[in-house]
């Protein structure tokens, strides 16, 4: 079967929130699509979509994401442009994707993946180690924040959103000592030096899928399953089933402090996970290895054996 390749008269609809990351990670799909198929610029139409979680009220008054609705306030309203036809493709982070996908729609298609490590932000201290006793520690993000209690409890941590500017004027106005942003984004910004440090895994497991693109599409769209095959990274896909089946067995919403990070050498997998209480009161993780083609159930077998490691009264603060 011929590929209907888009064209300036017909282009496809790159569907996007209007961040400057997610533009960045928009253009990066278009110039990937562009290079494989000689395709020209205007083949392409990037289409900005407002989200639930880029309400800017919700942002400045540093509401937390749990409150504001759960895994898909960065991705409900581009996928619902996307089953309805009013894009054709979705570049979104897959930190912030769900593990399910809405009927009629699929994920098959990710960019290479990116610096996984988080990144240490601050004007005051070159590491998380500098900081003093008391230092206020801004995240929004639930696991960062379990995780920092945990292995940094004379610290103290605060709610604290926004894009890189908005982050680094509160660290500036001191509303925080330090902050976290993921070292991929940096790096896709052009602002890598805005980091003092890439926080090793040992000392902050990254979130799932940190550092990676995925490219959603209807499942019935064959023109566009064939383009996005030409861009597909296949190591970036075994590494995402490993981390996104470790993240679903477990639990997946944005009320679980989960973090994981699969790697790959040669045919082997290392997976490392880990779920934490959101007060970083207990941690319980686990560092295993398989071949690639069981990096799947391996995941769900770890997430298992975690679960049932953490005991019945693990979890009991979710229904607090």
């Amino acid at each position: 079967m011929t590929t209907q390749l888009p064209s300036p008269a017909s282009p496809l609809r790159i569907g996007t929130r209007g961040s400057p990351l997610a533009l960045a990670q928009a253009y990066e799909t278009r110039t990937r699509l562009m290079r494989a198929f000689s395709l020209p610029e205007e083949a392409f139409e990037i289409v900005v979509i407002k989200t639930t979680g880029d309400n800017r009220a919700m942002i400045d008054a540093d509401r937390p994401l749990k409150e504001i609705g759960n895994k898909g306030l960065f991705t409900k309203e581009i996928e619902e442009a996307l089953t309805e036809g009013r894009i054709d493709i979705a570049v979104h982070s897959m930190k912030d994707m769900p593990t399910q996908q809405p009927a009629g729609l699929m994920l098959d298609c990710y960019l290479p993946r990116e610096d996984t490590r988080d990144a240490f932000v601050s004007v005051t201290a070159d590491s998380l180690q500098d900081l003093p006793q008391g230092a206020i520690v801004g995240s929004s993000s639930l696991r960062r924040r379990a995780q920092l209690l945990n292995r940094f409890p004379h610290l103290q941590v605060v709610e604290f959103r926004g894009n890189v500017q908005t982050r680094m004027k509160k660290l500036q106005d001191g509303v925080a000592q330090a902050t976290f942003l993921a070292q991929a984004g940096l790096n896709r910004l052009g602002m890598a030096e805005v980091a003092k440090q890439a926080i090793a895994p040992e000392d902050m497991l990254p979130a799932i899928a940190q550092g990676a693109i995925g490219i959603e599409r209807r499942t019935d769209d064959l023109d566009s399953a064939a383009m996005l095959e030409a861009i597909h990274d296949g190591q970036t896909g075994q590494r995402l089933a490993a981390e996104r089946a470790f993240l679903a067995a477990l639990d997946g919403s944005c009320e679980t402090p989960i973090a994981g990070l699969a790697e790959l050498d040669g045919n082997t997998l290392r997976l490392r996970g880990e779920v934490l209480r959101p007060d970083g009161s207990d941690r319980i993780g686990a560092d295993r290895t398989a071949p690639i083609t069981d990096g799947v159930a391996l995941a769900q077998a770890m997430a298992r054996d975690l679960l049932d490691e953490a005991g019945p009264g693990f979890f009991e603060w979710m229904w607090d």
